[in-house]
């Protein structure tokens, strides 16, 4: 479906009403990232020079009900020095007050609403069925600019749309991440190469079940190549492993080996003794790992054949960290792959999360395709295909 874009919206006069995900980082009520921010700039500038007011909705964090700890009050402050003009803040995302500020709002004008996880229907839409409708009345038209949360069925993503047929939009953010993810899916440019790493395989199993369907050859890295590992009968010693999860790692063997691609996990692995550096060595994988000893980063000819196999790569895509990258010495191998696909003159496109602070950290952000706002989000969307918050959105007019 071809999804309902701004340009395709009469803004002039009208309140747009704007989902962003403010859900950024904040140390002592201090925004200490605003990346996310930033983001959603593109897609309010233009519907500010399209004559529209702006009333935006966001979450922060997980409060249970109304805490200050939560409140999205300092992206006001930062927004408007973004924008380098006056942003309004409602004291919550619905009832008489905030409703009242947004039907004041003047062409130009903007207001961002409280967080809306002070309510628990913004979350679960059952607890009260109205709560979207309440948010609805705040604005004439919808758009989703929060990619990060398209995955989730919430009353700001999902049910709202109802209240807004025909004019339920995609912001430009979300039209640019969906259009990375679509490439992927539907005809990227072969060899289709997919690195995936982090430390819980139980999270990414039907992904990586998913990857084996559609890319050329699949790396598997970071702690969840252990319970892989053990699933072939090597043993692991102290590393990050989780059995009950050895049944879905063989069945994942299977279904590499019925596909026909590769899924490559590292020959050589650095190991330690309690995190503790001094004690690092590098030890073959099909050697296994001794008890008291834990794998917590890729080895060097593990870093040297995957990188010469990007070099040969059309298409990456990576998600989640090969090592222990919390501590600079097992950082190591993250680091090379991330330049080894820099290098690579490849599409690619990383999947949020802790990938996206190691280029950050490297200065290299600029030599990736595109960087997504949304790990959770993105993982989704390759493994299903699509997302909730985005199949909500009205289809584009039909041109006859």
């Amino acid at each position: 479906m071809d999804r309902l874009k701004l340009s395709q919206l009469t803004w002039e006069g009208k309140r747009a009403l704007v989902r962003v995900d403010f859900n950024v980082p904040m140390e002592g009520g201090k925004i200490v990232d605003d990346t996310r921010i930033r983001a959603a700039l593109p897609t309010l500038q233009y519907l500010l020079a399209h004559g529209a007011s702006i009333v935006l909705m966001s979450h922060l964090g997980r409060p249970k009900g109304i805490d200050p700890l939560y409140s999205l009050k300092p992206c006001q402050g930062h927004l408007s020095q973004l924008l380098q003009k006056p942003v309004q803040f409602a004291p919550d995302c619905i009832g008489e007050q905030s409703s009242q500020l947004a039907f004041q709002l003047k062409p130009g004008e903007l207001l961002l609403l409280e967080n809306l996880r002070f309510h628990e229907a913004e979350e679960d839409p059952s607890i009260d069925p109205n709560f979207a409708e309440q948010l609805s009345w705040m604005g004439d038209a919808y758009v989703d600019d929060a990619f990060g949360c398209a995955h989730r069925e919430h009353s700001s993503i999902t049910e709202i749309t109802h209240y807004f047929p025909g004019r339920a939009a995609a912001g430009l953010l979300l039209e640019k991440e969906a259009s990375f993810f679509d490439a992927l899916l539907q005809k990227p440019k072969r060899p289709l190469v997919a690195i995936v790493g982090g430390a819980k395989i139980s999270s990414k199993i039907k992904l990586l079940k998913s990857l084996l369907n559609k890319v050329d050859t699949l790396l598997v890295g970071g702690a969840m190549a252990f319970t892989i590992l053990k699933a072939q009968g090597i043993k692991v010693g102290d590393s990050l492993c989780e059995p009950p999860l050895i049944d879905e790692a063989k069945s994942l063997l299977t279904l590499a080996a019925e596909t026909k691609k590769q899924l490559l996990l590292p020959t050589d692995l650095v190991v330690a003794q309690k995190r503790d550096a001094s004690t690092k060595e590098v030890v073959q994988a099909d050697k296994g790992i001794a008890d008291g000893w834990e794998g917590l980063d890729i080895g060097p000819a593990t870093r040297e054949s995957w990188s010469a196999l990007l070099k040969q790569a059309k298409t990456i895509f990576w998600n989640g960290p090969l090592g222990y990258c919390e501590a600079a010495p097992f950082r190591e191998g993250t680091e090379s792959i991330a330049k080894a696909i820099a290098a690579s003159g490849a599409m690619s496109v990383v999947g949020g999360g802790d990938s996206v602070a190691v280029i950050q950290q490297l200065g290299m952000s600029k030599q990736f395709t595109h960087i997504s706002t949304g790990g959770g989000a993105s993982l989704e969307y390759l493994e299903n295909g699509g997302l909730p918050g985005i199949s909500a959105l009205s289809p584009a007019p039909v041109n006859r």
